[in-house]
């Protein structure tokens, strides 16, 4: 496995990285990684064969029309949706823009996983103004690429995009606060609570990095803010109020709450921690596909089209390496979690010390 792992590390210093990761983490060494970018996949030699095949695929620059599309629709409808529609009638036009956002923070997470483009600063400068008013690019980039590392998925410390808490901290909290994460723990809870938790605990997070002078930190804020100007100017001269826009930003974001519901469970094994939702309705397009989440684990950066095809190509093999996690549809998901927890709050898998 060395031998065929160093083929496909491009440095003794990303091979020792990874060989220190898996220890640390207590790996099987035969299922290991690919590091490319930024991005680390874990699999086994076909795995990450397929995973560089599909990459190097891709030419310098490259253009991926579809997703290029996609952004030119987004950006012409949400200037419909605050203006003419506003203009006419407010109720479907915060629907429309609601949708929009959400469609922009999916497109969002396309570009930090290298599209429309190869280059990093094109991608984010294609989702550069910042509809959805609250998630600085940059920190959205940085914190969802830690989530990537499969190894620590769930992980209470070490996966930033966690809904569990270590047992040992859940059991110093107050009474009232475990059942307000009780009910954020059911698909409604999520859908009402989860936005507002979310942004509490990256503004907790980033405003001691402030603290201590963080520069990357400090560098995604700064732009934040002047991503965030223009879309604040348009809205104030557009027909559409703030208040009325501010309602459908965070709803937007409550929808996003939707695909990351049950993203990931906690298993022993890391393979068998991400999801198959095989829902082909309009939630399916509003994610860009990402309801096949085992599959985008696998190939981060695969494009959100190709998706469905590499699912159904393989259902077998990644229902097999998820341990078989796998949801008909997200009516199959409302269905059973809207009024109940899918999971508890305290990691089921770590000790209680």
């Amino acid at each position: 496995m060395v031998k065929s792992l160093s083929e496909h590390v491009k440095s003794a210093l990303a091979y020792e990285t990874i060989r220190s990761l898996s220890e640390k983490r207590s790996l099987n060494f035969t299922e290991t990684c690919f590091l490319y970018g930024s991005i680390i996949i874990w699999g086994d030699n076909s795995e990450i064969e397929t995973a560089m095949m599909l990459e190097t695929k891709r030419k310098p620059y490259e253009m991926e029309w579809p997703t290029l599309a996609l952004l030119t629709i987004c950006y012409a409808g949400w200037m419909l949706a605050t203006t003419w529609m506003a203009s006419f009638w407010l109720p479907p036009a915060m629907l429309t823009a609601t949708l929009l956002i959400t469609l922009h923070s999916s497109l969002t997470h396309e570009a930090l996983h290298g599209h429309p483009f190869r280059s990093g600063l094109l991608n984010e400068a294609c989702v550069f103004p910042c509809l959805g008013l609250a998630i600085p690019y940059r920190r959205f980039r940085d914190t969802h690429l830690a989530h990537h590392h499969d190894p620590v998925l769930t992980d209470p410390y070490d996966d930033p995009e966690t809904n569990f808490l270590d047992p040992n901290v859940w059991i110093l909290l107050p009474n009232w606060f475990k059942c307000v994460l009780r009910f954020n723990n059911t698909l409604l809870g999520r859908l009402i609570l989860g936005p507002a938790f979310s942004l509490w605990a990256l503004a907790r997070d980033d405003i001691k990095a402030v603290r201590r002078k963080n520069s990357s930190v400090i560098l995604a804020w700064a732009l934040q803010v002047i991503g965030v100007v223009p879309v604040i100017f348009w809205i104030y001269w557009s027909a559409m109020p703030f208040w009325a826009y501010l309602i459908c930003a965070y709803a937007g974001f409550s929808i996003l709450k939707i695909r990351t519901f049950l993203e990931h469970r906690a298993h022993e094994r890391a393979s068998g921690r991400t999801v198959i939702i095989d829902d082909r309705g309009p939630l399916s397009i509003l994610f860009l596909k990402n309801n096949l989440h085992a599959v985008h684990h696998m190939h981060p950066r695969v494009a959100w089209y190709r998706l469905p095809g590499m699912w159904r190509e393989n259902r077998e093999k990644y229902l097999r390496r998820n341990d078989s996690y796998y949801y008909r549809s997200y009516w199959e998901v409302f269905r059973k979690y809207l009024f109940k927890a899918k999971d508890p709050v305290p990691h089921p898998l770590w000790p209680v010390e």
